[in-house]
Parts: structure tokens; sequence; C-alpha cells
């Protein structure tokens, strides 16, 4: 999905209140042009679905966490697929470099999926407007394991 290059593959990981940033949110990338096209298009064998609490929350509550699915390349490459507010550019759904990701993170459901998706169709699923009430990272990554359609912004 060309349309969405170089709004992806950050190098943070923010500490958003129901998966809401502050805004400060730099955009550093590890890939782009025809490397990112190549991760963007690449077949996605397994995904996690993860969940990490909040900075200064003490324990793991839904309200107070955030979720994203972590896929694993034929390559065995990991990319961490997350969407919240200001995370991206154009998409507020961005992949990320697994080796970003801290210890925090928690797998809570697995999926083998032998090629069937790639790393773009996950990104497009996860939609490219967020919204903290109804389309946040805890929708949008249910919804990159269950394989539904994008999201559509409200009318």
């Amino acid at each position: 999905m060309t349309v969405l290059l170089g709004v992806f593959l950050l190098q943070v990981e923010p500490d958003e209140l129901w998966c809401v940033s502050d805004g400060t949110t730099s955009h550093s990338y590890d890939l782009s042009g025809p490397e990112l096209r190549a991760v963007l298009n690449s077949p996605v064998i397994f995904a996690e679905r993860l969940k990490r609490p909040l900075t200064g929350f003490p324990g793991m509550f839904w309200c107070a966490s955030h979720t994203g699915v972590r896929v694993t390349l034929a390559n065995g490459n990991l990319w961490l697929v997350h969407k919240g507010n200001n995370f991206g550019i154009s998409s507020q759904t961005v992949v990320v470099a697994a080796r970003h990701m801290s210890n925090a993170w928690e797998v809570f459901e697995k999926k083998d999926l032998d090629g069937t998706k790639t790393v773009s169709d996950f990104v497009a699923v996860g939609g490219t407007m967020y919204d903290v009430w109804d389309d946040n990272c805890h929708d949008a990554s249910q919804a990159m394991m269950d394989n539904n359609s994008p999201r559509c912004p409200p009318p």
C-alpha cells in the first residue's frame, strides 16, 4: 500500500493514557524507500496481540494499557504494528521494529497466518484515524487479529 509509505517505523514507545499521546512524539524512522516497501509487502507468518501497562499505573488494567500486534516475517524479523494518537503523520497506525519494545509487553493472543496477510494488511486494518473512544489501540489490535476490514471514519 504505497499511499502509506513514509509514515511508519517509528522509534518511539509513547506512554499514553487510553492510547493518547501528549503530542510530542518524534517521527524518526528505521527504514524508508525500498526497504520500507519490502517490510510492508512482507508476508506475516505469525501474529501476537500484546499489551503493556501505561507509565504510572501499578497493574495491568485494560483501560490503562496499550495494545498492539507483533508480527513475525518469514525471515524471522519482528515488527510491532500499533495505533495511537499522533503516532504517525498521515496514519495513526504505525510499524515499529520490535527491538524498540520494552520488556513490559505481554502476549495474550496468538495466531498462525502462514503468509496469508502482509504487514501492510495489518496497517490498513488498524486504520489511519484515531479516536480515543471509538477507534483506539485496543480496537485496532483486535481488528488486526480478526482480519477485519479497515475502520472507516465516522460520517
